[in-house]
């Protein structure tokens, strides 16, 4: 069993700050390392089960806040300045830094991304084939662009704010996802991927999952019976398991 050691880590890039938070191995050795991004207002800690398990395993993990991608994110930015365009860069800057640290196998970084994370995730995994070794995806949200432009069919309708669950998001969020086609922009990413999806999830249809399960060309899809938008206490363990399953099978 391994020691896990925590550390809080700051990133800067693009002139703000990203928090996160790594678990590493308590070993001399280099480890393969999880990168997990949270979906719509969450946080580095709705990763922090999965990452001690994988710690567990000998495998490292690193969590992080999205800019402005929560009302109790510790990275930088307001939530009405996030897109998923933002996003994308935090999570590419994250990619950037950790390849270089001593303790990681950088031939072996893996992302993991749920819900608005998992399109984040699969945005930037067409541009870093070659950095990452495979990707996971938990009920990622490629419907965000046809729900909001079903919402905003035009320019003109879309708001300077809009508050959304608890959180409020501004005119450049919806601006920046008009009319763009989400399952386009993935499919290129031709090492392995394995997608979660419950059968029950009233956010994110099943269907987008299966979608892009069959854009990729070495994806598969992994159905959970009875799961909605957000995972039991069950559920979650699986995943960790599997995603530890999925790291040493790829390695």
């Amino acid at each position: 069993m391994n020691e896990c050691i925590k550390k809080a880590v700051k990133i800067n890039h693009h002139g703000r700050e990203i928090y996160g938070v790594s678990y590493m191995p308590d070993t001399s050795e280099k480890c393969p390392v999880v990168i997990y991004s949270h979906g719509y207002n969450g946080t580095n800690a709705d990763f922090a089960m999965h990452s001690e398990y994988l710690v567990e395993h000998g495998v490292g993990a690193f969590c992080f806040d999205f800019c402005g991608g929560s009302v109790h994110s510790k990275s930088d930015l307001n939530t009405t300045e996030m897109t998923i365009f933002t996003e994308k860069e935090d999570l590419c800057a994250v990619i950037d830094t950790i390849r270089d640290w001593e303790n990681v196998d950088r031939d072996n970084i893996f992302l993991f991304g749920g819900s608005q994370g998992g399109l984040v995730t699969a945005l930037v995994a067409e541009e870093y084939i070659a950095e990452i070794k495979g990707m996971l995806l938990l009920y990622p949200a490629f419907s965000i662009p046809d729900n909001w432009n079903t919402k905003f069919p035009t320019l003109d309708r879309i708001p300077d704010t809009y508050e959304l669950w608890g959180m409020t998001l501004g005119r450049a969020f919806f601006e920046s996802i008009h009319g763009y086609p989400a399952f386009e922009h993935i499919g290129g990413f031709h090492k392995n991927v394995l997608i979660f999806h419950g059968d029950q999830d009233d956010i994110v249809a099943l269907e987008y999952g299966k979608r892009a399960s069959r854009l990729y060309p070495h994806a598969r899809i992994e159905v959970f019976p009875g799961e909605g938008h957000g995972f039991s206490e069950a559920g979650n363990k699986k995943v960790a398991e599997m995603t530890c399953q999925f790291v040493k099978a790829n390695k």
